[in-house]
């Protein structure tokens, strides 16, 4: 399995499929508790994106998937995921991509697309007006520290919150190593975000029903080339959304 080792040493995991027949490559970034294989293969989207002719790259996140595990807070944050995603470019060796990235995933996109030159569009999906309010995925919806306690209680039924109960069944359903997302969950991005500097064309791609991408027009507003797309669904269905998978190919092919 192809993986490289990020500027601290930490073994990220990546996959790649199709061909560069039709523009720069795409990459594919998840959200908290996932990875590439659960947000992007299994709901078809890298099959769409190949289909349209892109060459897809997707990755997984330190703490998830394949990709290396510490269980020390310290190791996290959405800025740190965003090197690894420059150092991957770096392994690529590609002169421009197509960036994507869902909740966490778009969070780390939006630090990546405004530090790295090599993003030529940007779809960010799954978070809203809390990028803009409170720097990263929406806190007031589920607190880190609940989400963290979600991963470490030894009886989940003592949960209360529907959210962080929905992502402790997740992470028990996917087998995800919890003490790693708990320390993913304490080391979540907090301070201001620097959307000024994402001038790339972006697509902000959100839930209708989504209580952690609320008010995604606040979002796009912050940008300075955005659009939004809402599409029915939730955080957890709309990335099965057909809406969501047109929606995220036809924006990309834009220019290509």
């Amino acid at each position: 399995m192809p993986h490289f080792r990020s500027s601290d040493g930490t073994q990220i995991f990546y996959t790649g499929s199709g061909s560069d027949q039709v523009g720069p490559p795409v990459l594919l970034h998840h959200g908290f508790g996932a990875s590439g294989e659960i947000d992007w293969r299994e709901t078809t989207m890298v099959a769409a994106l190949t289909a349209a002719g892109r060459r897809v790259i997707t990755l997984d996140a330190r703490g998830h998937g394949h990709s290396d595990k510490p269980h020390d807070p310290a190791r996290y944050g959405e800025s740190r995921m965003a090197d690894d995603v420059g150092n991957l470019l770096d392994v690529l060796a590609v002169p421009q991509v197509d960036l994507a990235g869902y909740s966490m995933g778009a969070v780390v996109s939006l630090i990546t697309a405004a530090r790295e030159p090599r993003v030529r569009r940007l779809v960010v999906g799954g978070i809203g007006a809390g990028a803009v309010e409170l720097g990263g995925v929406d806190t007031r919806a589920l607190a880190p520290g609940r989400l963290a306690e979600a991963m470490l209680i030894e009886d989940p039924s003592r949960l209360t919150d529907p959210i962080a109960v929905a992502f402790r069944a997740f992470a028990e359903a996917t087998g995800a190593d919890r003490l790693a997302l708990a320390a993913v969950a304490t080391g979540m991005q907090h301070d201001r975000l620097p959307l000024s500097a994402v001038t790339v064309p972006t697509l902000v791609l959100a839930g209708r029903d989504d209580p952690l991408a609320r008010r995604p027009e606040t979002l796009a507003n912050a940008l300075p080339d955005a659009s939004v797309r809402l599409v029915d669904g939730d955080h957890g269905q709309v990335l099965r959304s057909p809406d969501f998978i047109d929606a995220l190919v036809s924006f990309l092919a834009v220019g290509t």
